[in-house]
C-alpha cells in the first residue's frame, strides 16, 4: 500500500525555482533602546515608577524583532527609577501551559533573568479581578496581581482569526496573555465570533481594576523588524491600540503575486503566529470570523520551528505536511491551545507524507484548472519572514513587470537530498 501511494505521487515534476526580493517599506528602528528611553522619558509615564515599586513586566511568546532588547531596556529604565522590576510570562496558554513551559518559552527567546538582570516569576496561578458589564470572571496572573504596577509590552499586528478594533496587542496581551490559560479560557469561551468585542471589554475591566502603570507598543514592517515603539499611558492604551493597528494592517507582509496554486512553508510555529502559520499570508483562516482576498489551491508545511516547542498548531490549516513535523510534535500541548482558543482545526492532522518531496508533489498533482507542468509555486521560509521568497519558473515575467520585485537568482532545481528532503 505505501509503495502504491508513492507510484502515484512520485511522477510529479517539481518546478525550478527563483529567489525574488519583495520590497515593501523598509523603514526600520534598528537601535531600540534610545527610542524606548525617549518614549519613556514623557513625565506623564516616567512619573508612574517610583523608588521602592514593585513592577511586573510583560514578555509574550510571539517572534518580535528586538525582543530581549526591549524588555531589557524597561528592565534597566525601571531600576534607574529605584523600582524593583521582574518579568511575567504573559502568553495565555503557550508553554503548554505550565510554569516551566512558559519560562523555556521565553529562553528560547534569549529572555532569561541572566541577560535582563532581574527575577522571571512564572506561574498559572490568576486572580479574579472583577467582572465584565455582562457578568464574565476577568483574571490575571497572580504575580503580576501582588505588584505595585504592571508595564504592559506587546507587538500591534492584525489577528489571524477575528476582525475588530483591538485585535493583537496591548488590550489582548491584558485580556489573554496575563489571563493565563484559564483567564484566556474565559474570554475564548464565546468563542471568535464575539472576540472583537470581549477582548476590549476585559481588558477595559483590567484597565479600571489593576494599576496598570502604562504600555510600549511595538510595530513591525513588512520584513518582521522594528518600525515604531511608542508609550502609552494607562488611559491612552484603548485609542492608541486601535490607531495603531490600522497602520500595523497597513505594513502588513503579503505575497506579491496572484493565482498561486501551491504554498510550500519551511517552518510553522508559535513563535510566528498564534495560528502556526498566519492565514493573512497563507490564506488558511481557521475561523470564518477573519477572511483574506486571495485564496491558495493548496498549502504544504514541512517543520515546526525549535522555538514552538513540538506546538504544531497550524498544521491543520494546511493539505499536506511531512512525517517529520508530526514527529516533532507535542500533540497534547498543542491540544491544550486548541482547548484554551476552543478552535480545533488549527491542530488537526493533513495527509502525513514521508519526506519533502512527496509533500510538495502531492500538493502539486491534486491542483485543479492547472497546468501541473507549469505550477505557479511560492516557497517561503515561514509566514513571518516573505521579504525573500522562491517563486516557481512560471512567474518569472510576472516578477520581471513588478517593480515591487527584484529577481535574485537564475532559475534553478529545489535541493533535495537522498532522503528526498530540502536543504
Amino acid at each position: 500500500m505505501d509503495s502504491a501511494l508513492y507510484d502515484i505521487i512520485g511522477s510529479v515534476k517539481i518546478p525550478n525555482m527563483i529567489r525574488v526580493k519583495q520590497k515593501f517599506d523598509p523603514h526600520e528602528i534598528t537601535d531600540p533602546e534610545p527610542v524606548i528611553r525617549q518614549e519613556l522619558s514623557r513625565p506623564a509615564i516616567s512619573s508612574t515608577m517610583r523608588p521602592g515599586m514593585r513592577i511586573a513586566i510583560t514578555a509574550g511568546s510571539r517572534g518580535i524583532s528586538n525582543h530581549k532588547r526591549i524588555i531589557k531596556t524597561v528592565v534597566d529604565i525601571v531600576k534607574e527609577h529605584g523600582a524593583q522590576p521582574f518579568v511575567v510570562p504573559a502568553m495565555g496558554s503557550h508553554g503548554g501551559a505550565t510554569a516551566e513551559g512558559q519560562l523555556e518559552v521565553l529562553a528560547g527567546f534569549g529572555i532569561t533573568p541572566e541577560y535582563l538582570g532581574c527575577p522571571i516569576l512564572s506561574s498559572m496561578e490568576t486572580v479574579k479581578v472583577g467582572a465584565s458589564p455582562e457578568g464574565h470572571d476577568v483574571h490575571i496572573d497572580k504575580n503580576a496581581w501582588n505588584t505595585d504596577g504592571i508595564i504592559v509590552v506587546n507587538k500591534i499586528k492584525p489577528h489571524t482569526a477575528f476582525r475588530g478594533p483591538h485585535e493583537s496587542g496591548l488590550m489582548k496581551m491584558m485580556t489573554i496573555g496575563l489571563g493565563k490559560q484559564y483567564g484566556a479560557s474565559l474570554c475564548h469561551q464565546a468563542g471568535f465570533k464575539n472576540m472583537g468585542r470581549l477582548v476590549p471589554m476585559f481588558a477595559n475591566v483590567i484597565l479600571a481594576s489593576c494599576n496598570i502603570l502604562f504600555g510600549l507598543a511595538i510595530v513591525e514592517n513588512a520584513y518582521s523588524r522594528t518600525y515604531l515603539l511608542k508609550g502609552v499611558t494607562a488611559d491612552e492604551i484603548p485609542e492608541e491600540d486601535a490607531k495603531l493597528l490600522t497602520l500595523a494592517r497597513s505594513l502588513m507582509p503579503r505575497i506579491l503575486f496572484d493565482d498561486i496554486a501551491v504554498l510550500v512553508i519551511d517552518e510553522i510555529g508559535k513563535n510566528f503566529s498564534g495560528d502556526g502559520q498566519d492565514p493573512n499570508v497563507s490564506s488558511r483562516f481557521a475561523t470564518p470570523y477573519a477572511s483574506g482576498d486571495f485564496t491558495i489551491q493548496k498549502v504544504c508545511v514541512l517543520d515546526i520551528s525549535e522555538k514552538s516547542h513540538g506546538i504544531m498548531i497550524g498544521a491543520g490549516c494546511a493539505d499536506t505536511c511531512t512525517r517529520r513535523l508530526v514527529e516533532k510534535s507535542n500533540l497534547e500541548a498543542s491540544y491544550i491551545n486548541a482547548i484554551t482558543s476552543t478552535v480545533f482545526d488549527c491542530v488537526r492532522l493533513p495527509m502525513i507524507l514521508k519526506n519533502d518531496y512527496y509533500a510538495i508533489a502531492a500538493c502539486i498533482k491534486t491542483c485543479n484548472e492547472v497546468d501541473v507542468n507549469q505550477i505557479r509555486m511560492v516557497r517561503i521560509p515561514n509566514t513571518l519572514e516573505i521579504g525573500e521568497i522562491w517563486i516557481s519558473e512560471s512567474m518569472l515575467e510576472d516578477a520581471r513587470k513588478n517593480p515591487a520585485i527584484e529577481i535574485l537568482s537564475e532559475a534553478q532545481p529545489m535541493p533535495f537530498d537522498e532522503n528526498g528532503n530540502l536543504w
